[in-house]
């Protein structure tokens, strides 16, 4: 019983902790901030039907929520930029995992959340960022979040480019099914897709925090977790 009380106080610091990062970021750039919202709920969703608990879903998107978090530390002459990123930029903004996961680690973040965060531009075939992990080195939340995430970027209006439909970014996912992605979580998240209407979230500014990503704790002891 005691340790379960601990165990649900360390969870209720550790989620007040990412929240406060979720609303730094907002603060600092609403477009990141929505951007990473929107993840959280696609991740979220993805998490449950992939068989994930509640409280592990739960989990994941708190991590979604501040996948971005690096971000923070890029000037706005980089993440605003409408032409292409020069190669030194993109070697700057390629930083913004390993950024994230210094400021979760520095506060004492449970694992779980920092290789999420460090981890999610990582690729199935082992050319992504930072670390060039491959398939199943990679974790699991962090195949997940990739997903979502390039989803979420390809449906976006961003600087540099107009969103591009539910159809065409669902094509854009399927091809790269096996070499950025987790060919499983691919076809996951496309069932998802194709079953479930209007599955694209609005782009719209919103209160902050939105109940379906952060839901409130639960009473009972549980397990915690582009």
């Amino acid at each position: 019983m005691v340790e379960a009380k601990h165990q649900l106080k360390r969870d209720s610091e550790t989620r007040k902790v990412l929240l406060s990062f979720a609303k730094s970021i907002q603060e600092r750039d609403i477009v990141t901030y929505e951007h990473s919202r929107r993840v959280a709920i696609y991740t979220r969703r993805l998490a449950r039907y992939l068989g994930w608990s509640r409280r592990e879903a739960h989990d994941l998107a708190l991590a979604a929520l501040v996948h971005d978090l690096g971000k923070t530390w890029i000037g706005n002459d980089i993440l605003n930029k409408s032409a292409a990123l020069s190669e030194e930029e993109r070697r700057q903004m390629e930083q913004h995992p390993i950024i994230g996961a210094r400021i979760l680690i520095g506060c004492d973040i449970h694992p779980f959340y920092v290789e999420t965060v460090l981890h999610h531009h990582e690729a199935w075939d082992g050319h992504g960022y930072p670390a060039g992990l491959s398939g199943e080195d990679i974790p699991l939340s962090a195949r997940i979040l990739t997903v979502a995430d390039v989803y979420d970027v390809l449906t976006s209006q961003r600087p540099y480019k107009a969103p591009l439909s539910k159809d065409a970014a669902r094509e854009r996912i399927l091809q790269a099914s096996g070499a950025s992605f987790d060919p499983v979580i691919v076809r996951a998240f496309l069932h998802l897709v194709d079953s479930t209407p209007n599955f694209t979230v609005k782009q719209h500014l919103c209160a902050f925090p939105t109940r379906e990503i952060v839901p409130s704790l639960p009473r009972k002891t549980f397990q915690a977790g582009f």
